[in-house]
């Protein structure tokens, strides 16, 4: 006898979804557990590029913006947002110290929040219509082990440059808090130890950020392009920078100086700089590996 359908209560469909849920985290460890190792035989072939090629890949970057922006936008909206709000709770919790270190320390996870733009560029590459809902098909990606633990370093090291920025406030200005913005502003601005903690983050600070740029210029969008894992894309992303070390410098000024520039108005130009940036990362990576 057939059985019949009957309506769901609470506890059977919570459980449907705790097993669904169950069952995602199982393919996610399972990729976890690859994410190092090289599925790929040919290994990747390194190109050279040159000043006009990170020009052209910023067209095409913006070309891609203007082909979804509406969506992009709306998407990238939840950057500025999540900063501000970072701020305004560093504010309340007394650490405006780190306020600055927080919204510069955003480039080196940057490369990460960049995913769901390269899967953008690479579905419009071959044609294949979307809206930005596309960004979050990285989710079911055969990658997303490798996306995962290549995130995870990042985080890492930008956990690591709080604690650096924390302890070059704390041997310069500190250890006590500043009673306020205006009084942080102040010391730094106009006392020795203020410059000298200026100098010394700024150095440190290039530091982080030239780490990232070496093990990540091209690492997410190889991780999302071909079947290799973790070591395979950091160490093509480290030929990369080797094979061309002036482009690759200049690219990384591009993003500092779009990074700084859509962060002063309140974060809010990160929606557009952004996406920009995403876009032209896909591309080009397209230039370089081969």
């Amino acid at each position: 006898m057939a059985m019949q359908d009957h309506v769901r209560n609470p506890l059977e469909w919570a459980w449907d979804h705790l097993k669904q849920t169950g069952h995602a985290v199982e393919a996610t460890a399972h990729t976890m557990e690859g994410a190092w190792e090289d599925h790929d035989a040919a290994p990747a072939r390194i190109q050279r590029i040159g000043a006009a090629d990170i020009g052209d890949a910023l067209a095409q970057g913006f070309k891609d913006f203007g082909a979804c922006r509406t969506d992009v936008i709306f998407l990238c909206l939840i950057y500025p947002i999540a900063g501000l709000v970072i701020s305004r709770m560093a504010f309340d919790y007394g650490m405006v110290a780190l306020i600055f270190p927080l919204v510069a320390g955003f480039a080196l996870i940057a490369p990460l929040f960049g995913v769901g733009l390269y899967e953008m560029s690479r579905r419009r590459e071959r044609g294949i219509a979307g809206g930005w809902t596309d960004a979050f098909a990285v989710a079911r990606s055969p990658a997303i082990g490798a996306i995962l633990v290549m995130g995870l370093l990042l985080l890492a090291l930008f956990c690591l440059w709080l604690f650096a920025a924390n302890f070059i406030y704390t041997v310069t200005l500190g250890p006590d808090a500043p009673v306020s913005a205006t009084a942080f502003a102040r010391d730094a601005l106009t006392t020795p130890e203020g410059w000298t903690m200026i100098g010394v983050g700024v150095g440190v600070g290039f530091l982080f950020a030239f780490t990232v740029l070496i093990i990540s210029v091209v690492s997410f969008p190889m991780l999302l392009d071909r079947n290799v894992g973790v070591v395979t894309a950091i160490a093509t992303s480290v030929r990369a920078v080797r094979a061309n070390p002036g482009p690759m410098a200049m690219w990384g000024f591009i993003i500092a100086a779009s990074l700084v520039v859509g962060a002063i108005p309140l974060l809010v130009g990160l929606a557009v700089v952004l996406p920009v940036l995403g876009h032209a990362t896909w591309h080009l990576y397209r230039k370089v590996v081969v």
